[in-house]
């Protein structure tokens, strides 16, 4: 609906300006309100969801957040029937690797729902806690699946909260642990478990140091090549970089991994050794 002060405006003009000025109103109004894309379906079943704080706010504030959605989780699973294949839990977004039995969409509301409930009245607050519209990606084949929930487990490494997968215990690396040792948890593992064996080899891929991109990646900014360059020649004071003795580029390697948004693919570039070798020296750091 136009608003009041829009007509009223339009009324005094001549017809060509009133003319002009409705198709641009209309223009703008059929931008503003275009249907949103529609989600690409998954031909084995599979996503990987990522849910967001709105406004970048934190989901869980304490531990007993992170409980109360994993019961969230247990309960929307038990009237939903979808599988969990992986989730890992951080303070402002949640990373969901489910397969669906019912509409994903509805699986998703099932378990935010519940705690988006119990959180506002824990901290006193109404609205909106989650984004309104999730990130979703289709896994298609196993590849992509092992590969996605090695990215899931690594979230928190790559976030430099813990320095190893296991240590990191709001992640579903530790239910697959339980898994494998004949346990029932809140995980299928059957899947995963085609793939691996045994747990060390699944725990061997998962702690596997890598370059996985998934979902929100393209969200991500990166610093460029010249960029990064020029961040460590003017705070390490280096002047031919490629030039630079191993021992001190193993050194810089490893602080500018932790404090820059950079991968292994691009600190390769950068000093001009293989991916192979920065791939070693952030192992040996673990």
């Amino acid at each position: 609906m136009i608003d009041f002060e829009i007509i009223n405006a339009i009324i005094v003009l001549n017809y060509s300006e009133e003319l002009s000025i409705i198709i641009k109103i209309y223009t703008i109004k059929k931008e503003v309100h275009m249907p949103r894309q529609a989600r690409v379906k998954s031909n084995t079943g599979i996503y990987h969801i990522m849910l967001r704080g709105i406004d970048k706010r934190d989901i869980f504030l304490d531990n007993e957040d992170k409980l109360k959605f994993l019961e969230s989780i247990e309960k929307a699973k038990e009237k939903g029937k979808f599988n969990v294949l992986g989730f890992c839990l951080m303070d402002n977004h949640v990373h969901l690797l489910l397969k669906e039995y019912e509409e994903i969409g509805t699986s998703i509301k099932r378990i935010t729902v519940g705690y988006v409930g119990w959180h506002n009245k824990k901290y006193d607050r109404t609205g909106h806690l989650f984004q309104n519209r999730y990130m979703s990606e289709p896994v298609n084949n196993e590849e992509y699946l092992v590969t996605v929930l090695r990215y899931i487990h690594q979230n928190p490494v790559k976030a430099r909260i813990v320095i190893s997968v296991k240590d990191y215990k709001w992640s579903s690396y530790g239910f697959y642990y339980l898994f494998y040792n004949g346990q029932k948890t809140i995980i299928d593992g059957t899947l995963i478990e085609n793939y691996f064996g045994t747990f060390e080899e699944f725990s061997r891929y998962m702690n596997t140091v890598n370059d996985d991109e998934c979902l929100e990646a393209n969200t991500v900014k990166h610093n460029t090549d010249n960029k990064l360059t020029k961040i460590i020649t003017d705070k390490y004071k280096v002047i031919n970089l490629p030039e630079l003795p191993f021992d001190k580029k193993k050194a810089i390697i490893k602080d500018i991994y932790i404090k820059e948004n950079t991968s292994i693919r691009q600190l390769s570039r950068v000093f001009g050794i293989g991916k192979s070798i920065v791939e070693k020296v952030l192992k040996k750091d673990e």
